[in-house]
């Protein structure tokens, strides 16, 4: 399997090569007036983690489909994202293989660009979201 998320059964989602990821830590910090500072992680997953995908022309079907499953999910529900990691070996509770990994996600927030013809281009954002 590749990068990308399943989203109408088994039909896959493969963004275009320049998928990004940012990475910001969360942290608390004291600053006392001599210049000391004391910082600590604030929270247990104090990482946050943001995505960055896009489909460029791509058939006005495959886009249309993409948003209605972004639609259905309004922001609230999460799903699997499959990222490419040479340090897992497998995941056997999800759709991961060797050297790839599952994270859960929520939408952030999404935009359609009508290209040309029936030829369509979505840029999306992602969070990363902890839950059981």
């Amino acid at each position: 399997m590749t990068t990308g998320f399943i989203y109408t059964g088994t039909t896959y989602a493969t963004p275009d090569k320049s998928l990004s990821r940012t990475k910001t830590p969360r942290v608390l910090t004291a600053v006392f007036g001599d210049g000391y500072q004391q910082r600590i992680a604030d929270g247990i997953n104090n990482i946050a983690e943001d995505y960055s995908l896009t489909f460029q022309n791509r058939p006005k079907e495959d886009i249309d489909d993409i948003v209605a499953f972004l639609d259905l999910k309004k922001g609230v529900g999460s799903f699997p994202l499959i990222l490419p990691d040479s340090n897992v070996l497998s995941d056997p509770t999800g759709p991961a293989g060797v050297g790839e990994r599952e994270v859960k996600v929520i939408t952030v927030n999404y935009s359609i660009n009508y290209d040309y013809d029936n030829f369509y281009s979505l840029t999306l954002s992602l969070k990363r979201v902890f839950e059981a």
